[in-house]
């Protein structure tokens, strides 16, 4: 079993930025990658950032990239998401989740674990 426990969501003006951050615990040893996905209402969960253990390989959906920056500092479990001129349209609940594939994936249905989701509204 793996958890994950994601922190750093609120509420924040159009312009601004918030870091998230994932910490992972209990059997992060098969933990290939792990990405960030987000879920609006109405929306399917939709992809917005991962990144390989192995050698910090980054993926950013095309809406969020020069934007936002997904990082692993040398503590292995835990991952950053920091997000940078923030708009409305990326207002959701982000979740993150981890992977036991070498191949980092987009889709929601590769990642075997997920954390509870932490919130993000941006006002305009």
């Amino acid at each position: 079993q793996v958890q994950l426990v994601e922190s750093g969501g609120g509420l924040v003006q159009a312009g601004g930025s918030l870091r998230l951050s994932c910490t992972a615990s209990g059997r992060t040893g098969s933990r290939y990658s792990m990405g960030w996905f987000r879920q609006a209402p109405g929306k399917e969960r939709e992809f917005v950032a991962a990144i390989r253990w192995s050698d910090g390989d980054t993926y950013y959906a095309d809406s969020v990239k020069g934007r936002f920056t997904i990082s692993r500092p040398n503590a292995k479990n835990t991952v950053y998401l920091q997000m940078n001129s923030l708009k409305p349209e990326d207002t959701a609940a982000y979740y993150c989740a981890t992977s036991r594939s070498l191949v980092v994936h987009t889709t929601p249905k590769a990642y075997d674990y997920w954390g509870q989701g932490t919130q993000v509204t941006v006002s305009s």
